[in-house]
């Protein structure tokens, strides 16, 4: 990779940590690391330095970083190996952000940080009215109207919790590969397991997409998937348009767009130049930070 600034977004889920790099709205690269493991500050700041490295960025190239997490626990860890390491103050998605959205829910801040940022790339990437399901940890489904107006979310075990829960609680049955099997008529244990797990789960999607259709009165709803196992479920079913695995990361690129403070013309006139995009809202935000 040449010297271009770059974004770095994260996207902290319960399994995974994803992080995506942008030279401007375009992603060139991206790596993980496991949420489950617990990590120092700096265990977090060298890793991520090293896999940045790997892919041919220096840590200088990083002008931004922005976050959506639905794992608390290690934020403060990974938010300050970020600033030790890539001196850098990551923008969190969080109560306040500006996403565009009209959140039409009883508590708006109960809604995830990950479904707030898959409903931003939706509807601005695919148009609306959307649907956005996600197969991470929980499935969840999510709707947003064509004005905005993120009108409903429906959540489920995703299928690993629903693996996990068979071989857990039923003794004779062992861990499987989650994968489709060649056939719904299952021969052994593990197809009749895979069978059970990936065809459910293409039962389920097709029957709630078919059900909020109908309560929503909105035939021309499009359907947007993502999430690791969402490729499997996306290839069985017509009523998937597109899925796309880059969605939260793209999101966040998105939401960068919208929250970063903009560059006022003193700053400009103080020497920002022709700078890119990521580089203004960085400077911008740097100097915000110089202010406190």
């Amino acid at each position: 990779m040449n010297n271009e600034p770059v974004l770095l977004a994260v996207d902290v889920g319960n399994t995974n940590l994803t992080f995506g790099i942008f030279c401007g709205e375009t992603i060139s690269g991206t790596f993980r690391m496991t949420t489950k493991l617990p990590r120092t500050s700096d265990e977090f700041g060298i890793w991520i330095l090293d896999l940045l490295k790997a892919r041919g960025v220096k840590k200088e190239q990083v002008q931004d970083v922005i976050i959506a997490s639905v794992v608390p626990g290690i934020m403060h860890s990974l938010n300050s190996g970020i600033i030790k390491y890539l001196e850098r103050r990551p923008i969190v998605v969080g109560a306040g952000t500006k996403t565009g959205l009209k959140i039409s829910m009883a508590n708006p801040r109960e809604l995830g940080a990950d479904r707030v940022v898959d409903a931003v790339a939706g509807l601005e990437l695919y148009g609306g009215p959307v649907m956005v399901i996600d197969f991470g940890t929980a499935t969840t489904y999510d709707l947003v109207l064509a004005d905005g107006t993120f009108l409903c979310g429906i959540t489920s075990p995703g299928i690993r919790i629903s693996a996990n829960a068979l071989w857990n609680e039923a003794a004779k049955l062992p861990e499987i590969g989650i994968e489709k099997p060649d056939s719904i008529l299952a021969k052994d244990t593990v197809t009749s397991m895979q069978a059970g797990l990936i065809y459910g789960c293409i039962g389920q999607t097709e029957y709630i997409i078919r059900k909020v259709r109908e309560e929503a009165g909105l035939s021309e709803m499009k359907v947007v998937a993502t999430g690791g196992l969402g490729r499997i479920i996306a290839a069985e079913t017509k009523l998937i348009d597109v899925y796309d695995p880059d969605l939260t990361l793209r999101g966040l690129q998105l939401l960068y767009q919208k929250c970063a403070p903009k560059t006022s013309s003193r700053r400009n006139d103080a020497g920002l130049g022709k700078r890119s995009r990521i580089e203004e809202i960085a400077v911008s935000n740097r100097l915000a930070m110089e202010e406190e």
